[in-house]
């Protein structure tokens, strides 16, 4: 018997009433998702397109439309289980795009606190909670500091490493680098990495292209509640009829060799050759500047 999906939505709908316009909001519309264990998903759109929502009924934080009748308003299961019982909550790691922790607990005590809600004591908490505080590298930093002088990228950090300290199956991340600096994100996007490689299905949302490009095996594309497109990166991104030529290690092109790669494209009949000078993206460069001055001066970036 095959194992269940990690995420199976099934005309997925949530209605919001708006008393003081005497109108209702159809937040989400019919949403049809499956997720396989091991996969990294990407919900996108703007603001108001329905991922939280989506996120808020995958969690049992809301109920899908006509929740006692499952045909009215959809379904959503969590490797099988239905979404909001404990079984499905078990499964779950979550970490909201702005977490809201008590601010006088520091890192260790805040993570003993979240600990003890998830079944966990003892010993093996400690443990877990060394690990995950090295994981998203605030073992030092942040173990015996007060949340009230986290910054805002030291917040994400210590909501990730409650989100993933029960050892959940499926990791949920709430627009996971909003407010984070480049250094921030490139180690949230790494840590996400890691995740697959340890075999757990990772949901995220996020308004950011480039973020979902990097990440995502598959993304999903709402908007106005409805989704639009579903897909690979790679799939989606592709120009149909048009292929880049990136060279990399040797000089620049004279104008005389340019002219014989682009009469050499005429002549296959292959379409017009443009050159460029080749360009790092502006995070790759703030990066790189910051790690330079780092080595420099002997520090960590």
């Amino acid at each position: 018997m095959s194992s269940p999906a990690a995420l199976t939505l099934r005309r997925l709908s949530k209605t919001y009433r708006l008393p003081w316009k005497r109108a209702r909001l159809r937040a989400l519309d019919a949403l049809d998702l499956d997720i396989a264990p091991g996969e990294v998903f990407g919900l996108l759109g703007p603001n108001g397109s329905g991922k939280s929502t989506t996120l808020k009924l995958i969690l049992g934080l809301a109920r899908p439309d006509g929740s006692a009748d499952a045909a009215a308003g959809g379904s959503a299961l969590v490797f099988g289980h239905p979404a909001g019982s404990e079984a499905a909550r078990r499964r779950i790691g979550f970490m909201p795009e702005e977490p809201r922790f008590y601010r006088f607990l520091n890192g260790a005590e805040l993570l003993r606190f979240h600990g003890a809600l998830a079944g966990l004591s003892g010993a093996a908490l400690e443990k877990r909670i060394a690990e995950m505080l090295a994981l998203v590298g605030l073992d030092e930093a942040g173990r015996d500091r007060p949340l009230s002088s986290y910054s805002k990228g030291m917040l994400q950090r210590i909501g990730l490493a409650q989100a993933l300290l029960h050892d959940p199956d499926l990791v949920i991340l709430d627009e996971p680098t909003a407010g984070v600096d480049p250094l921030g994100a490139r180690e949230i996007r790494a840590l996400v990495g890691r995740l697959k490689a340890a075999g757990k299905t990772v949901l995220f949302s996020t308004h950011l292209l480039t973020e979902a490009e990097a990440l995502a095996d598959r993304v999903a594309i709402l908007h106005r509640g409805r989704k639009i497109l579903e897909g690979t990166p790679a799939a989606l991104l592709s120009l149909p009829g048009a292929t880049d030529i990136a060279v990399r290690g040797g000089r620049s092109l004279a104008e005389a060799d340019r002219e014989a790669v682009a009469a050499l494209l005429r002549e296959r009949d292959a379409g017009e050759a443009t050159f460029r000078a080749a360009r790092l993206p502006l995070e790759e460069v703030f990066v790189r500047a910051v790690e330079a001055e780092a080595r420099q001066k002997g520090t960590t970036p």
